[in-house]
């Protein structure tokens, strides 16, 4: 078994949780502790109802400590913030014993630690709202220590942070301490739940049911995505992720619901960048008796509702760019918005023609793809990146929509809009197409598609097939992403933002050898941590070092760790510390 590398700090932390253990002071006690305020709660009501504090009882972490002899003040922060406490060590203490103060506070608690307090409220000379502590209580003891984290203010009121946890790799990585640090990531998190429930609400208050369909698919279907693909044991039989939950939501359509959503975890096995996830929340929605038209309205009038929920505002400041959601929203076809912005009419062209328009705009394509995928790469690069202001792109060639009614003016086309917003793509809806006859049509020049190459054509649902034909009465769908949706509404340029645990590579642990290892080549458990400081984790790692260097390089570490009671090693004792290393590799 590997030793687990441990700081300066997170050794000391680990003396301090049995000191805790040997005074009696459980450092994770189970009993429940009754919390009747938060710090918020205090902080907005206190000044008007002063006599509704006089018997607080609040719990947090422990973030910042000025003691001062026989008394100290706290900055407590809980779920909802932070407050000030102030500890008197004759009042928590109010016997002739005083180890509660003296070395549990002043001595054993770190900061991150939990602690409860319950007392009464007041406001300090200089008008702050705080906590006065009668009793403490330990209620967790953290062994990593946070991130020193400071904000400091000028005469201004200007805040300006030091020392800030802000790597991305760290913070994506290590969320919970992201959480924990970082105000604004918090605020972010918040604000995606008003949007979710703001979007739930208004779907509620229109009359449709929200529903649960399966994640584990026989056939991937609902959307052009390359998909995860596991194994079922016991049916010995492939299954996929869902890439989206189109297919099984119509199908409860032609059960007899007439308004049905989801919001879903959607798995596509596709790269990764700002934008994307390989796992995403999205939020479809099916209406009978409905058209695309119908679900313009319904869209612009949501996003104006959740906006307001999640903001206050229909105005949204997305980086430099002013965005607002008020409705209505513009209209521009597919057709129009390629031909303004490229010059190329796109109408009736077949696919070598398109070919041509892709190497004259300097596009790359190859044999692989249909009308509907060069028309969606001449759109991707050159048109998308235009439309700030939310636009709804409508009526888009047949090929790019297997699954979206033709259009009722011209065949070629279907009743299909993608609203884009910021230069993306937020939402994704039609005319569904419930016609069974040209349903099977469409999947199967999507197999046509697949078997010359095109790994992100939809496969044949026989299923979904068999339900069309039992009869889906004329419906209109709907699809937003949630991620993205939610990162414009918090000016957040990166999905990984408004992702709690975004997918990211394997973390690479650090790796030290067993006390076992080490006592095996003559290096005892009380000088493992002087190799850990001088870099050296694997006995492997002594093996072709020179003696003399090692032997000062540990003395010189052994004195700066102020380890006096361990005796300087000799030469020779050093020496067999690399000649057992190099045996032990060979």
């Amino acid at each position: 078994m590997k030793m687990q590398i441990l700081s300066e700090q997170e050794v000391l932390r680990r003396e301090k949780r049995q000191q805790l253990m040997d005074l009696g002071v459980d450092p994770y006690p189970a009993e429940k502790f009754d919390v009747n305020v938060s710090a918020a709660h205090i902080h907005k009501n206190f000044d008007r109802r002063p006599n509704d504090y006089g018997t607080v009882s609040i719990a947090g972490r422990i973030m910042s400590v000025r003691a001062m002899g026989k008394a100290a003040f706290v900055e407590l922060q809980d779920a909802s913030g932070r407050i000030q406490v102030y500890v008197n060590r004759d009042e928590i203490c109010p016997g002739e014993d005083k180890t509660l103060y003296n070395t549990v506070f002043k001595k054993l608690l770190d900061r991150g630690d939990f602690i409860g307090i319950t007392g009464f409220v007041f406001k300090t000379e200089v008008g702050e709202t705080t906590v006065h502590a009668k009793t403490l209580k330990v209620l967790s003891k953290a062994l990593k220590p946070l991130p020193a984290v400071k904000v400091t203010k000028d005469e201004d009121g200007n805040e300006t942070m030091h020392d800030a946890f802000s790597d991305p790799e760290l913070r994506y990585r290590q969320r919970y301490v992201d959480l924990v640090v970082n105000k604004e990531v918090k605020e972010t998190f918040v604000k995606r739940t008003k949007i979710i429930n703001a979007m739930r609400n208004f779907f509620n208050d229109h009359g449709h049911l929200e529903v649960d369909t399966p994640v584990l698919q026989s056939i991937p279907g609902g959307a052009a995505a390359s998909p995860f693909i596991t194994h079922h044991n016991a049916l010995d039989t492939p299954l996929y992720l869902r890439i989206a939950n189109e297919l099984y939501l119509k199908r409860l359509i032609v059960g007899g619901f007439d308004g049905v959503y989801e919001f879903s975890r959607n798995f596509r096995n596709e790269g990764m960048d700002r934008t994307h996830n390989p796992e995403f929340t999205a939020v479809e929605i099916y209406v009978a008796y409905k058209d695309y038209n119908w679900m313009m309205e319904f869209t612009e009038q949501c996003l104006e509702h959740v906006a307001m929920a999640a903001n206050g505002t229909t105005d949204a400041k997305v980086g430099d760019n002013e965005i607002s959601f008020k409705a209505p929203y513009r209209r521009v076809t597919m057709a129009e918005a390629i031909m303004e912005h490229t010059g190329k009419d796109i109408n009736g062209k077949s696919v070598e023609e398109l070919r041509v328009f892709c190497d004259e705009l300097g596009i790359e394509h190859d044999e692989t793809m249909g009308k509907g995928k060069l028309i969606d790469e001449i759109f991707g690069e050159k048109c998308e990146g235009n439309y700030i202001q939310p636009t709804f792109i409508t009526d888009y060639p047949v090929e790019m929509s297997p699954l979206c009614k033709r259009h009722r003016d011209n065949p070629e086309l279907t009743e299909r809009f993608e609203l884009m917003v910021n230069g993306k793509e937020v939402a994704n809806a039609y005319s569904e197409l419930n016609d069974p006859v040209d349903q099977r049509e469409r999947f199967e020049e999507q197999m046509k598609l697949m078997e010359a190459g095109d790994d992100e054509a939809m496969f044949i649902d026989q299923d979904f097939l068999r339900a069309l034909e039992y009869g889906m009465p004329p419906t209109s769908g709907l699809g937003i992403g949630i991620d993205r949706l939610v990162m414009m509404l918090t000016d957040n340029a990166s999905i990984q933002e408004v992702l709690f645990f975004p997918q990211m590579r394997p973390e690479k642990w650090p790796v030290a050898s067993s006390e076992q290892e080490w006592a095996a080549i003559g290096v005892e458990k009380d000088l493992i941590n002087v190799m850990h400081k001088l870099g050296f984790y694997m006995i492997s790692d002594l093996a072709d070092k020179a003696v003399g260097k090692l032997m000062n390089d540990f003395i010189g570490m052994k004195k700066k760790l102020k380890l006096k009671q361990i005796p300087n090693p000799s030469k020779d004792t050093v020496q067999g510390w690399i000649d057992k290393s190099a045996e032990a590799n060979s």
